[in-house]
């Protein structure tokens, strides 16, 4: 038996409840991972409420890191005591352990911490397939990314900077603000006291930016449009203030 933490109905932070849950031994293709470290994400928040519909009852949690105590057959990829982390589920990160697809584990180097680990897998892999997959940043360019002093958003502070990309970024308040710019955010536009799409436009010389990454959803999503060169993508890829509507 574990302690995990699970919710029976979706809503608010009541919901959930720490539970004694059977763990069997690992299955084929799958490790046990004995959580030492647990990452919290804002889609976490979208699972408990119902935002995201679940399959219930259901564990919580996407992300962690810990020790490999146990491998299924066919496993290769890691063995017992490994240190690991993962970042894509499965569905039940907050417990004290649980089987995972071992091929999602990743080894983690005598440098990086477990805690570092499981705050930085699941942040670090979507600020990847947005620069990577979703656009492909170009060193040069000038980009719009949302909320940038969140999770994702100083992930990608500090990517942009490297690659050589100008990134403007949004935020809330000067405090943020300031820790924007020490990750290396470019330009950081205060959406409170600033219209966006001016300041935008002011900085690119009216050109606007051919991307505009937007994890905030309803509240952003109408001034992310407005500030789009021609023919520019708008990757919009969270709901922090709540769903976009009217746009199927």
């Amino acid at each position: 038996m574990v302690k995990a933490i699970r919710i029976h109905e979706t809503g608010g932070p009541d919901v959930m409840k720490l539970e004694d849950v059977d763990l069997p031994d690992p299955g084929p293709g799958q490790a046990r991972v004995k959580h030492t470290a647990i990452g919290l994400n804002y889609i976490d928040t979208y699972h408990r409420s119902g935002l995201y519909p679940i399959p219930l009852p259901s564990g919580l949690g996407l992300e962690a890191a810990g020790i490999v105590e146990a491998i299924g057959d066919g496993v290769r990829n890691v063995a017992v005591g490994d240190r690991v982390a993962y970042g894509s589920g499965p569905l039940g990160a907050y417990s004290e352990a649980q089987n995972c697809f071992a091929a999602g584990l990743i080894k983690l180097p005598d440098g990086i911490k477990e805690e570092e680990a499981a705050a930085l897998m699941m942040k670090g892999l979507t600020v990847r397939y947005l620069f990577k997959e979703t656009y492909k940043v170009k060193p040069g360019e000038t980009i719009l990314f949302h909320a940038a002093a969140g999770g994702c958003g100083l992930v990608a502070c500090q990517w942009a900077k490297e690659l050589g990309v100008t990134m403007i970024g949004t935020v809330s308040s000067e405090e943020k603000a300031e820790l924007a710019r020490a990750h290396g955010c470019a330009h950081v536009i205060n959406y409170s006291t600033e219209n966006v799409p001016e300041r935008v436009a002011d900085i690119t010389n009216g050109a606007k930016v051919p991307v505009v990454y937007d994890g905030v959803g309803k509240d952003t999503f109408d001034m992310s449009l407005d500030c789009l060169a021609p023919r520019g993508l708008l990757a919009s890829f969270g709901n922090a203030s709540g769903p976009v509507t009217g746009v199927d």
